[in-house]
């Protein structure tokens, strides 16, 4: 997922329509910061919001994902031509099925009572890549000053555990948890597992967090998905 390119693009069709973050973020039930973050590249959309957008506004979202040149689809086209493309694309089906460089999405979230976020895998037969961001820990109030902080995800497999990508704080400044996942996403472009044998495989967060007396704190985030990939 090319997420500078989403970010611009958000950002671009905000400002065609006339549009403040408030508003934007009104129009998707989402806060202005998430809009700000959304346009700052800092984070992405939940797929499904991504979708509306794109529906809404003529915008091819694999093109849009791959990272290629968007481009609007012309409003007017002449009745004969549209008859005649879907025709093509019904022919297209039946004899040939899904095209393989389509994106399917299924969505991630967490078992974990103390935690929310965002997560979504969008795969085709070429790729799997793999989103999450939104993380809020609503376990209570910790207000608790770390001096370190890693999020870490990790893969699982027959008692295996394997890092996939990690996102870490180390300064001077110590800081809350919450202060933290402000600004942890992961955006795994290529992941190795493709998504068609993810269920027999798994995915876990796990939060190490160190504080100013050298106490370590250690969340784990199990993650669910919505259904099994298509075989």
């Amino acid at each position: 997922m090319n997420q500078d390119k989403i970010s611009k693009v958000i950002k671009n069709i905000r400002k065609s329509k006339g549009l403040t973050q408030s508003q934007f973020a009104e129009k998707y039930n989402v806060t202005y910061q998430a809009v700000s973050k959304w346009e700052n590249g800092k984070s992405m959309p939940d797929i499904a919001i991504l979708k509306e957008i794109c529906q809404e506004n003529n915008i091819n979202l694999n093109d849009l994902l791959e990272g290629k040149n968007i481009k609007r689809k012309n409003k007017i086209l002449l009745i004969g031509a549209i008859a005649a493309f879907l025709l093509i694309i019904l022919v297209s089906l039946i004899l040939f099925g899904r095209n393989k460089n389509d994106f399917e999405f299924k969505t991630l979230s967490t078992s974990c009572d103390d935690f929310r976020l965002y997560g979504s895998i969008a795969y085709n037969d070429n790729k799997t890549s793999i989103y999450i961001s939104n993380i809020t820990y609503c376990g209570g109030n910790d207000e608790s000053k770390y001096k370190s902080i890693e999020c870490t995800l990790y893969e699982i497999d027959n008692n295996t555990k394997k890092k996939v990508s990690s996102y870490n704080y180390q300064d001077k400044e110590s800081i809350t948890l919450e202060q933290f996942l402000k600004n942890v996403n992961f955006n795994i472009d290529h992941y190795s597992k493709n998504c068609r044998i993810y269920k027999e495989n798994g995915l876990n967060l796990e939060i190490e967090a160190t504080d100013e007396n050298s106490q370590t704190t250690i969340y784990k985030i199990p993650l669910i998905m919505e259904e099994n990939c298509e075989s």
